[in-house]
């Protein structure tokens, strides 16, 4: 997928909140609008493992990781702020 110039992203969330559910949502709708076919998401349920949020040093939820490309980026929050999100993974809109 990255050899491409693709998007590896994971996103922790608690359950099915509606903040978890929201976050999903609007990173589909950003991924789909913005990065169609060349993204890979990975949703990570810290209620089913929550071993996880220690393993990856996950301190508030919904958190959104791009993996790769390199460098590992962080985002918190329910994704709503396209802007911000576009910003903060360092894409550019197209």
């Amino acid at each position: 997928m990255t050899e491409n110039g693709g998007y590896n992203l994971r996103l922790y969330v608690a359950g099915q909140t509606p903040k978890s559910i929201a976050a999903i949502a609007n990173l589909k709708r950003i991924c789909d609008t913005h990065l169609s076919g060349r993204y890979h998401i990975e949703i990570v349920d810290l209620m089913k493992d929550p071993a996880q949020a220690s393993r990856h040093q996950i301190v508030a939820i919904p958190t959104l990781i791009r993996q790769l490309p390199e460098p590992l980026k962080r985002i918190i929050g329910d994704l709503s702020n396209t802007e911000k999100v576009l910003v903060g993974l360092d894409i550019r809109p197209t």
